[in-house]
């Protein structure tokens, strides 16, 4: 049975299917590259499994700055391939894959120098606006002081001498992975979180498969396939060493923080982008917020809760207070995360001088890994990962064809932007509403809309988080796989990022909702919330720290909503 639909019932299956099937290929990892590799494997015709220890998108695919970009910086580095590949992507998520999901966003580069900033800046942005190919986004537009600052109010008369504004593309980065996974399961490949790699299965010399644990109830079963590809990220040298076979690479995490403020506390019609002494310093419209990131230092502790120190935010409000001229504090802050870039180590000592190429390697016969990239490249990466499969793999491999692709919920979208005014009129919904479910479902919001059939009150916005709707939780865990409240809350929407109480003052309504399709006792519906609650609890206390170690200590100290997960994490 060929399904997008993540529930239950469809876990339940999944487990079957994995324990009687014999696979092409199995994929480790849920991430954005994860999830990109399952897909192009499914729709080149190849049976293909993918399984997650955690939640789809729960690392690096999730803390993102949640841009589709060429990657600007990229260009003084020389690295004009990896900025035309990018860019092609960012047209192809604009046009034809995510239209839904990918939107256009405009940035001012201030200018601060007088006679060369501006043609050399110029000269970039337009290598930069033309490598893509065909562009779906405005090209640069130069602007005096004056200009500028009608743009951007917020910034101080003597911040800059003029300005270029440019478009780049920015996308809910879990939403987005989320549906990539689900696009895989809607052509065939059995998609499952909470299944831990604990084993690799060999025969002579080959890799054979894995023995996978399912970390909600305990219960192992082994997963028979050609080809193991390992789509892992940061934890890419942890599965190798788990494999027992020589990595032909290692990867370096990087540290990325990015903090949330309220949309009014930057009076701007665009997004900013700043230089600072190592990299740049972006200002990102969120809906009602702004993203301001990122950093870029070095991270050696647990891999799957990256800490943010009080260092890494003062550096990031002491950038921006640079240039504004209302200053940023502690107390506008709503929302703080933490991330790892996997970057290939091994060319530099400096992070933010790494190169953002990705490596594919076959490991060992039947193994291949695949790292580095970034998110922009997720589909190339993936299409190289399979065609580096072939050599394990019976019969002739097919090419990728995910440049022709549409996510689910593209098909249908853009007549439905035109329809909003109908459909909100339908379910009793203000039309904003309806706009704000379309970006994020797509066509999908059908499917969502009718969780709700008879029972109005689902169509009522969560008491503590009113951007969401109440149906929202529910479709969640009936339809995109959430397992745990912290699923909900961090990633299938964003709310613990995006309220100062960081979810916890509707995590118990979010509980109630999700333990009515999942079975939840009193007593389950109560340690999720509890779990949850420490979770904030960890991380506000690790954002006071001074340093990563102190940090890592206070956020490890949080138990996991997966308890049943051991080290290394696969």
């Amino acid at each position: 049975m060929i399904e997008a639909e993540l529930g239950p019932a469809a876990r339940e299956r999944s487990w079957r299917r994995l324990t009687e099937e014999t696979f092409d290929l199995v994929v480790v990892g849920g991430g954005v590259v994860g999830a990109g590799t399952a897909l192009d494997a499914a729709t080149r015709g190849l049976r293909v499994a993918l399984v997650e220890a955690r939640d789809l998108a729960s690392g690096t695919s999730s803390r993102s700055s949640k841009l589709f970009h060429g990657g600007l910086r990229y260009l003084e580095q020389l690295e004009f391939g990896l900025v035309r590949e990018a860019l092609h992507e960012r047209e192809l998520m604009l046009t034809t894959l995510a239209p839904h999901l990918v939107k256009p966003v405009s940035f001012l580069y201030p200018l601060t120098h007088r006679a060369w900033e501006r043609p050399y800046t110029a000269a970039g942005l337009f290598l930069y606006d033309t490598m893509g190919g065909a562009r779906s986004v405005p090209g640069q537009k130069h602007l005096t002081r004056a200009g500028a600052l009608r743009l951007v109010p917020a910034l101080k008369r003597n911040a800059l001498i003029g300005g270029i504004r440019y478009y780049d593309a920015q996308s809910d980065d879990a939403r987005h992975t989320m549906t990539v996974a689900r696009t895989a399961a809607h052509y065939g490949a059995v998609v499952r979180t909470s299944t831990q790699v604990v084993e690799f299965l060999r025969e002579a010399d080959r890799v054979s498969g894995v023995r996978v644990r399912d970390v909600e109830d305990g219960r192992e079963t082994e997963v028979q396939a050609n080809v193991v590809i390992n789509c892992t990220g940061v934890w890419t040298d942890e599965l190798q060493r788990l494999s027992g076979s020589r990595g032909r690479f290692r990867v370096r995490a990087s540290k990325g923080v990015h903090i949330v403020v309220p949309r009014d506390r930057i009076v701007s019609e665009s997004g900013l982008i700043l230089r600072t002494e190592k990299s740049v310093l972006f200002v990102i419209p969120w809906r009602n917020h702004w993203i301001v990131g990122t950093t870029d230092t070095d991270w050696h502790l647990d891999l799957a809760h990256p800490a943010a120190t009080k260092n890494d935010i003062d550096y990031i409000l002491d950038h921006v207070n640079a240039v504004l001229a209302t200053p940023l504090t502690h107390d506008d802050i709503e929302g703080v995360y933490a991330g790892l870039r996997p970057l290939l180590a091994g060319e530099s000592e400096e992070t933010s001088k790494l190169s953002r190429e990705h490596a594919v390697a076959r490991v060992a016969p039947g193994l291949v890994a695949i790292a580095g990239g970034k998110y922009t490249t997720y589909r190339v990466m993936a299409a190289d990962a399979v065609d580096s499969a072939a050599v394990d793999l019976p019969g002739r491999l097919q090419s990728s064809i995910t440049d022709k692709v549409p996510l689910l919920g593209a098909d249908g979208y853009h007549a439905l932007v035109n329809q909003a005014d109908h459909l909100a009129a339908q379910h009793g919904l203000h039309p904003y509403r309806v706009r704000h479910l379309l970006d994020r479902y797509g066509s999908l919001v059908h499917e969502v809309l009718a969780r709700a059939d008879g029972k109005p009150e689902l169509l009522r916005p969560l008491e503590s988080a009113p951007d969401y709707l109440a149906v929202e939780a529910v479709y969640a865990a009936s339809d995109e796989g959430a397992l745990h409240l912290e699923d909900v809350l961090a990633r299938r929407t964003r709310i613990s990022i995006e309220y100062p109480h960081r979810g916890v003052d509707c995590a118990a309504q979010v509980a109630m909702l999700m333990g009515q399709v999942l079975g939840w006792s009193d007593a389950t519906i109560e340690r999720e919330v509890e779990v949850y609650t420490a979770r904030v609890a960890a991380e506000r206390d690790s954002q006071t720290q001074p340093d990563d170690e102190a940090a890592d200590a206070r956020r490890s100290s949080a138990p996991e909503a997966r308890s049943r997960l051991t080290e290394p994490v696969g």
